[in-house]
């Protein structure tokens, strides 16, 4: 076998000796690098141009469009619910909207409601310079207070966000100061819907739990409407069910409806199932109650 070429180990070492050399080379380099820490970086400057006046224009309709967005929806909605333009294919406005935009039961209530307040917004404001709310949650708080408090709920709120879009937590804290600073011994409202509590109270018996709308509010009591007739009940006996305003007017027109069939005259089974129903503990009536009254209606009329 023949041997390997004399210089090959002679080629391999000197490869080793530039190898280290270069090695040398650069860590002479690094080490007469100046220190990174007080280096200087020079980074190109990038010219943003200034907004044209058609694209300032544009840039606030658009976010005008935002802000509007979901108060446009609850306005939709109301038309929708008003004008039951949901009766070809649903028989509630609730089984309507949770099949066809995937609300919740509350869902487009809440949506409505905040509708009402924007548009109480933009009664006292130039919409062009005001800040206004960007979602629902923004305004939620604001739903049961009167419209000149609503405006003013919103100018403290925008101030203490400074400037800017609240959140709904500020927005909730300055309607605890405005409810607080007006705070009287009855705080219940005409409309508002609530539970009647016994509490040993002879006159209402056989009344626990059921609902009651408030029509007359007094220093130390209410004066409320059932299925029955109109009770006046002190406060101690009165529990609200916290609902939105427009569950509150739904219970109305279901309360009004039961009022109209109700009579002592009627069958046990019939009064029976008409108290029962004023005792849902809900802002509705199923599908099964509401075809049932209306055939108590029906009757009624015959």
């Amino acid at each position: 076998m023949s041997k390997p070429p004399p210089n090959r180990k002679k080629a391999t070492s000197a490869a080793k000796s530039d190898s280290k050399t270069s090695a040398n080379s650069a860590n002479e380099d690094i080490s007469q690098q100046v220190d990174p820490a007080t280096a200087t970086i020079t980074v190109a400057a990038v010219e943003v141009p200034e907004l044209t006046e058609q694209e300032i224009s544009d840039r606030l309709h658009l976010e005008r469009c935002v802000e509007r967005a979901v108060f446009e929806a609850g306005k939709a909605l109301m038309e929708l619910r008003d004008r039951r333009l949901y009766r070809s294919t649903h028989n509630t406005f609730e089984e309507y909207c949770k099949e066809r935009f995937g609300y919740s039961r509350r869902q487009p209530y809440l949506l409505m409601d905040a509708a009402v307040v924007f548009d109480n917004l933009l009664e006292k404001c130039d919409p062009l310079d005001q800040v206004l709310p960007t979602n629902e949650r923004q305004v939620r708080p604001m739903t049961k207070l009167e419209p000149y408090q609503q405006q003013e709920v919103w100018q403290t709120a925008v101030e203490l966000a400074g400037g800017k879009v609240p959140t709904g937590r500020i927005v909730k804290d300055v309607v605890q100061r405005i409810m607080e600073r007006t705070k009287v011994p009855n705080t219940y409202q005409i409309g508002e819907v609530c539970q009647i509590v016994v509490k040993d109270n002879p006159e209402l018996r056989g009344k626990g739990g059921c609902w009651a709308i408030v029509s007359a509010v007094n220093d130390f009591s209410c004066s409320v409407r059932m299925w029955d007739g109109e009770y006046a009940v002190g406060l101690q006996h009165l529990k609200s069910y916290d609902y939105l305003p427009a569950e509150c007017q739904q219970m109305q027109v279901i309360c009004d409806r039961i009022s109209r069939v109700y009579s002592d005259l009627l069958e046990e089974t019939v009064k029976s199932l008409l108290q029962s129903l004023g005792k849902v503990n809900r802002p509705y009536l199923t599908a099964v109650e509401e075809k049932l009254l209306s055939l108590l209606e029906s009757e009624v009329k015959v």
